[in-house]
């Protein structure tokens, strides 16, 4: 019987193999070899597509008459920084005496396309290949994942999704950049004063500067608006509370021109005329006493895209330093895979949640976290996680949730401030979803001055439930206003007091963070605040939990966005600017969310054997050459240069805080 053949994306993660599976082995250069089993490592990519050049040298010089550049076959070729590695992987497995290799890189379209091209440039050893997926790096589940491991051919058509995006990436980076370089690229430098620009164009990287333009013109062009509103204190004995005015039907000024909404106005003289009117008034009438209940229930689950946001917003960090930390989490076991866009758990996974909390139960460095996993077994809270909206298997594709996998409480005592925290806050939203539902009691109250209408709503928290470990959102003097104000009842006459006029603005539109381009990105540019509105409406987004980060980093490396290391807020550059006027001018669908978002789409469809590969690759081809075709035949380079100029003005009058 021959060898089995392991091969990792990583040597750490093949170490990691070896030391569970406690195989005693010899170490070779860049192998280890046991008795029965060697396991060997990629170092990441190993395998590249090659450039135009490598098809015919006469492509290494940027020609328009060579465009669109469609090659029939495509070629690759070993980086040669790890040549060296690439030849021992290659050379175990084309080994005589090895039998079965054991695909162990990352579970995901980057790990599939890894292996593949190593396994193509091997020559496609004729083994019996099988593919160990996994959801973390703990024993159980590395053993269970071997086991399990199912025939390497049922992923192809995963396999066939990663070719498809290398080459969509490849198509419209070679050919885009090429084209607007060499038509647009001339009238850059010059507005630039810069000896030479290339314009990087890209999938995905053109649609998020997109956005981020768009928004700060939209910050550009805000004209603020004052209004006015109307308030009351109205009081019963020594206790009061302010009342709020607004023009529903019945009202003097009910859909009157004069209002800025229903509950201000557009001038402080209108809002002045409404208090003189009121002001004869003693006595205000109450004319509606309503309560009601509310339930919240926990948030769901991280994902990648979730947690990127959330690290951003607390610790101010950008979302490829959170993806940094979590994947050291998970390849120190105490986390599960990070690039994930799923926010439950599967039924599988929730019928053996209990161990997972148990373990976290012995978590004595924390005991905030040990004392609240024993408070879940103690009160059988896991018992009905299974029809809760956080078990859904048809909400998963590759991977499950961020979770904690329980282990690894020795290796806690290595992490640094900022893993524990990212860890930790991990480990709390996991522990929230066990915990009841938090309870809520509101008032509503409607009173009536001469007619006019004053409306006062108060919500106090009366169980915590989850917001015990979560968060705290009760405040004690709302507490104190809600027990009087709850005791009131319709027809209760009550003493007015003074009127008050408050102005207020309206608020430009935000500037995205690197954490909230993420969350944009996810759901196709729109950037959805309300997390289970998020969750509801989520579809194929622009790039893959994978790639997002990289794709902003890049951005902000080739100098076309700029990010505030304290705040991480996003601008576009001067430069950043211009690209997108050339883009917008010339492809401009390359700056659309929604058609980015349905080239995703179409990769998952491959990926779900809903369309054929061969499909995707002729609407990609035709694609390319019919906008190389248009920009081509375009004479637009006059009005090109105004906008260029209008970009240079712009940013010599306002540059971006």
């Amino acid at each position: 019987m021959g060898k089995a053949l392991f091969v990792t994306e990583k040597p750490s993660v093949a170490m990691e193999f070896i030391k569970l599976l406690k195989v005693n082995g010899r170490k070779g250069d860049g192998y280890v070899e046991g008795q029965d089993s060697i396991f060997t490592w990629c170092v990441g990519h190993m395998v590249t597509m090659c450039y135009p050049e490598a098809y015919d040298i006469r492509f290494k010089r940027w020609n328009l008459g060579e465009l669109p550049f469609l090659p029939k076959e495509y070629k690759y070729d070993v980086i040669p920084n790890v040549k060296k590695q690439f030849d021992t992987v290659s050379s175990l497995l084309n080994r005589d005496d090895v039998d079965v290799v054991y695909v162990c890189t990352d579970s995901g379209r980057e790990g599939e396309y890894i292996y593949r091209l190593v396994d193509q440039m091997a020559g496609a050893p004729s083994k019996i290949k099988k593919r160990v997926w996994i959801d973390s790096q703990t024993e159980e589940e590395i053993r269970r994942g071997i086991k399990e491991a199912k025939p390497l051919e049922e992923y192809d058509s995963l396999a066939a999704s990663a070719y498809l995006r290398a080459k969509e990436d490849f198509l419209l980076g070679i050919n885009f950049s090429r084209l607007l370089t060499l038509v647009y690229g001339r009238k850059i430098s010059e507005v630039l004063s810069e000896e030479r620009v290339v314009i990087a164009v890209g999938r995905v990287m053109s649609c998020v500067l997109g956005i981020v333009v768009n928004r700060e013109r939209e910050i550009r062009n805000f004209t603020k608006t004052s209004f006015y509103k109307v308030s009351v204190d109205i009081s019963k004995e020594e206790k009061s509370f302010d009342a709020e005015w607004k023009a529903i039907e019945g009202s003097k000024y009910y859909e009157s021109p004069l209002l800025y909404n229903d509950s201000g106005f557009k001038t402080r003289n209108t809002a002045e005329e409404l208090v003189e009117m009121l002001k004869p008034a003693e006595l205000a009438l109450i004319d509606e006493v309503k309560k009601t209940k509310e339930t919240k229930y926990a948030p769901l689950l991280f994902n990648l895209a979730e947690l990127q946001n959330e690290c951003t917003k607390k610790f101010k960090i950008s979302p490829d330093e959170t993806l940094g930390v979590v994947q050291k989490l998970y390849e120190k076991k105490m986390l599960t895979y990070p690039r994930t866009d799923a926010r439950v758990i599967s039924t599988a996974v929730a019928k053996e949640i209990s161990k997972t909390i148990n373990k976290l139960t012995k978590f004595v460095y924390n005991p905030g976290i040990a004392e609240n996993a024993a408070k879940i077994m103690k009160n059988n809270w896991t018992k009905d996680i299974a029809k809760s909206k956080y078990v859904d298997d048809s909400k998963i594709t590759d991977h499950y949730a961020i979770i904690p996998t329980g282990e690894g409480e020795g290796a806690i005592r290595t992490l640094g401030k900022l893993e524990r925290e990212i860890y930790e806050l991990v480990v709390i939203r996991f522990l929230s979803i066990f915990f009841p539902p938090a309870k809520y009691s509101k008032v509503s109250i409607t009173a009536d001055i001469l007619g006019e209408k004053f409306f006062k709503s108060i919500k106090v928290c009366v169980e915590k439930g989850y917001l015990e470990i979560l968060k705290s959102d009760n405040k004690e003097e709302e507490e104190n206003s809600f027990v009087w104000i709850n005791e009131l009842r319709k027809g209760s006459k009550l003493k007015i007091g003074q009127f008050s006029i408050k102005e207020g603005e309206t608020s430009p539109p935000k500037r995205y963070t690197s954490g909230s381009m993420i969350i944009a990105m996810e759901n196709a540019g729109k950037l959805i605040e309300d997390d289970e509105l998020r969750e509801q409406i989520k579809g194929s987004g622009i790039g893959t939990s994978a790639t997002r980060a990289e794709i902003i980093k890049k951005l902000i490396n080739i100098n076309y966005l700029m990010v505030n290391s304290k705040t991480q807020i996003l601008t576009p550059t001067i430069k950043g600017e211009m690209i997108y006027e050339v883009i917008n001018s010339s492809i401009p669908s390359l700056l659309n969310p929604i058609l980015t978002a349905s080239w995703e789409k179409g990769l998952k469809m491959v990926y779900e054997k809903e369309i054929e590969p061969s499909n995707f690759m002729g609407k990609l081809e035709d694609y390319t050459k019919n906008n190389i075709f248009r920009v081509k035949k375009q004479s637009n380079i006059n009005l090109i240069y105004k906008k260029l100029m209008d970009v240079k003005n712009t940013f010599g009058l306002a540059e971006p805080k």
